[in-house]
């Protein structure tokens, strides 16, 4: 019998080179979303840091103060515009996963399709060397009779 060749393995490949390829996006929109997250921590950080460097100053003035309360309008700008960012990435990586998800789909489909018929030619394989087992047994069971 001749060895399992499965007539759609050039589409297989291609499907996984697809889902790898697609898990490389998520990852990468994952990573955009964690930087965001860690930008918006470092401004948050950043006016934290300046509230208590002014507040520990003496004698403190109005004019400081006053570029506080500046600075804290700049912070919240800032991090009005990094949660518009990190709304649309977190859409992209919505997005992604669903693609990420069709496309691991439509490759365990060819997968299972794959072992299905793996299954479909060891069983004919089996039959086909039982039959010739039979048969080798019978040839050789009527030349030891004549």
């Amino acid at each position: 019998m001749t060895a399992f060749r499965f007539r759609l393995e050039r589409v297989l490949e291609w499907r996984r080179t697809q889902l790898e390829l697609e898990e490389s996006r998520l990852q990468a929109q994952m990573r955009a979303l964690m930087e965001l997250d860690s930008e918006r921590a470092r401004v948050e950080a950043a006016g934290i840091r300046a509230e208590i460097e002014v507040r520990a100053w003496r004698p403190l003035a109005g004019s400081d103060l006053e570029a506080l309360a500046a600075f804290r309008q700049h912070v919240i700008g800032v991090e009005k515009q990094i949660e518009a960012r990190r709304e649309e990435a977190r859409r992209r990586l919505e997005t992604q996963q669903a693609a990420l998800l069709e496309a691991r789909c439509r490759c365990e489909l060819l997968e299972r399709m794959k072992q299905r018929r793996r299954t479909e030619w060891q069983a004919a394989a089996d039959r086909e060397l039982e039959e010739l087992a039979a048969e080798s047994y019978l040839a050789r069971l009527a030349r030891a009779v004549t």
